[in-house]
């Protein structure tokens, strides 16, 4: 397959709305493509070239690729930074410029007769590029990168600037892409595909079983340490006695833990932790390793906790800020002595070679109990089981005093495993309330930001935060937050975002608002509120709760922290906001 035919695709794609026809296109690339093109095509369509476990990204931010732009072009820095300006975008940029300079040769070329760049080849240089490092490799980065301009057509150039900006999503959620390769090579069964990919975490790994296996072989997909799953998640509750309500009346109940959640992969004598954004982030976390190998008794197994600053002195744990300080390449071994870290366990998936994820919660918890010998920084989640809502709203209590967020509640019902990768009510949870605000923080993407008056004047002073639609792959407004920022947060948090800082309102982000400063969605934001209101100005749920109206958090408030374990997709959802917005009537 040539590379214009995948980018004539990502044009069709873009001009269309509506996830039917988007998964339609998607299935007719498929069925077109050898069957050695089906896994890059599809990393390619997320905007990788690996699973984001493998972290081998391209590394390549807005400069680099401006200046990759200037080799290929011949065109001036300034002279493309001026029209960065105009396009906001650098697909069209390299397009627009490569369309110019074309058309200025004495030979008239023409792309599509002369330009014959193949997926594979494409997809080996994008590889390349990611894997360029040491010493010179940002140069080398930007000679690949040029080079692959120069011997793709413009509209290719458009697609191949998108991918290593990470701005080639275009509505295409994971779900979107489930769909497709199941129309197009499982007769329609996404629900094996979904499980498939929710235990691998690796789309091109399930697409490349299905293309060479069908579905027989993808049913035989099996969960393995080393591949990380994703995470189970949880619903809300507003009280005890909805749990209860829930969950049969009764219930197990665990600490929730306010640090990272981690899984830990021990296979070979080696262990892997991944985080809830399942990156590799072993090498924050040595001491975490040592403990597990010393703790966890066990040739092989994945258990799943959380892992949470401790005081050096008093062993207390501390804030999530504080457990941040862990995440950062250079001088762990003092930020292990500084901030000693936890590992608090509550989950098992695997062990000694048995799957452990379509077990009831009670043989699981049985199974780490009996695998786990607890010390200081190696501890199994607190529990209980009860039917009390006395009992529960004590153990609530006693959580709140030991530094956690709340509490969480697991079902007892011996049908329901391990739901890798989906949300639902056989866990809730139930954190602290505040006094006339939301039941709960939520979570939300930096998508603009404005200037401040006054002592903020000139500064950024508040952010434009958005919602994930699931169902649509983009980013839908729900409110302007300018308070809860210390004059710290106020310096770093433009530093951080400096890098996603782009011209004009990015394709995926859907807004009514003009922002004075747009930003392409990569960081999450925690945040509470008053309540959830319909609001015609913003666009979350839009026309979900009421005609013509999204859903906007009203007196949005920062909470200090930024959400560096989520990704962007893992923010809360629109739909979720329209569970929470139902949740708040009936308590009226």
């Amino acid at each position: 397959m040539l590379f214009k035919e995948f980018s004539a695709l990502l044009e069709r794609i873009d001009a269309v709305n509506g996830r039917i026809e988007i998964t339609r296109l998607l299935t007719e690339l498929l069925k077109q493509a050898e069957k050695e093109e089906v896994k890059p095509l599809v990393y390619l369509l997320l905007g990788k070239i690996a699973p984001d476990f493998e972290g081998l990204e391209l590394g390549l931010g807005e400069k680099m690729i401006l200046r990759a732009i200037s080799a290929s072009t011949g065109t001036s820095l300034q002279k493309l930074r001026q029209a960065y300006t105009e396009v906001g975008d650098l697909g069209l940029l390299i397009e627009k410029q490569l369309k110019e300079q074309r058309n200025k040769t004495l030979l008239k070329y023409t792309e599509p007769d002369k330009v014959s760049l193949r997926i594979l080849d494409a997809y080996k240089q994008l590889h390349k590029i990611a894997s360029a490092s040491g010493q010179g490799s940002q140069q080398e980065k930007i000679r690949l990168l040029a080079n692959l301009f120069s011997v793709s057509t413009s509209v290719e150039a458009k697609y191949i600037a998108k991918i290593v900006s990470g701005d080639i999503r275009l509505g295409l959620a994971e779900s979107t892409i489930i769909a497709a390769l199941a129309d197009a090579f499982a007769d329609g069964d996404s629900e094996t595909v979904e499980r498939a990919y929710n235990i691998t975490c690796d789309m091109g790994f399930v697409a490349e079983t299905l293309v060479y296996g069908g579905i027989t072989g993808l049913r035989k997909v099996k969960v393995e340490p080393g591949r990380p799953l994703k995470p189970m998640l949880a619903e809300r509750a507003g009280s005890i006695e909805e749990i209860f309500e829930k969950m049969g009346g009764k219930a197990a109940f665990e600490y929730k833990y306010d640090g990272e959640r981690v899984q830990a992969h021990k296979l070979n004598s080696s262990i892997v932790l991944f985080s809830r954004r399942i990156e590799n982030i072993t090498s924050h976390y040595p001491d975490v390793v040592e403990n597990l190998l010393k703790g966890v008794k066990a040739d092989s197994y994945i258990v799943e906790g959380e892992i949470v600053a401790v005081d050096n002195k008093t062993g207390e744990m501390l804030p999530f800020q504080e457990l941040m300080h862990r995440r950062r390449k250079y001088d762990v071994k003092a930020m292990v002595e500084k901030y000693p870290a936890r590992a608090v366990l509550f989950d098992l998936l695997y062990a000694e070679g048995m799957d452990y994820t379509s077990k009831p919660y009670g043989a699981r918890r049985k199974r780490l109990e009996k695998t786990v010998k607890q010390s200081g920084l190696l501890t199994l989640s607190n529990m209980i089981i009860t039917s009390s809502v006395e009992e529960a709203t004590e153990f609530f209590d006693t959580a709140i005093d030991a530094g956690c967020e709340g509490i969480m509640a697991k079902t007892l019902d011996s049908s329901v495993g391990y739901r890798a990768g989906n949300r639902g009510w056989a866990w809730i949870k139930y954190k602290r309330e505040y006094k006339s605000e939301l039941t709960d923080t939520i979570d939300l993407v930096i998508v603009g930001g404005f200037y401040g008056r006054g002592k903020r004047a000139g500064k950024i002073g508040g952010y434009l935060l958005a919602a994930y639609n699931p169902d649509t792959g983009c980013f839908d407004t729900v409110c302007k937050v300018a308070t809860g920022f210390s004059d710290q947060d106020l310096l770093n948090i433009p530093k951080m975002l400096e890098e996603y800082k782009i011209p004009q309102k990015p394709a995926q982000v859907n807004s009514k608002i003009e922002a004075d400063v747009w930003y392409r969605p990569a960081v999450v934001m925690e945040i509470i509120g008053a309540e959830l209101t319909v609001s015609p100005i913003h666009t979350a749920a839009f026309s979900k709760v009421r005609e013509g109206s999204g859903l906007a958090v009203r007196f949005p408030r920062f909470t200090g922290k930024i959400r560096t374990d989520k990704s962007v997709t893992d923010a809360t959802t629109t739909d979720e906001l329209v569970e929470m917005y139902n949740s708040q009537l009936k308590k009226l």
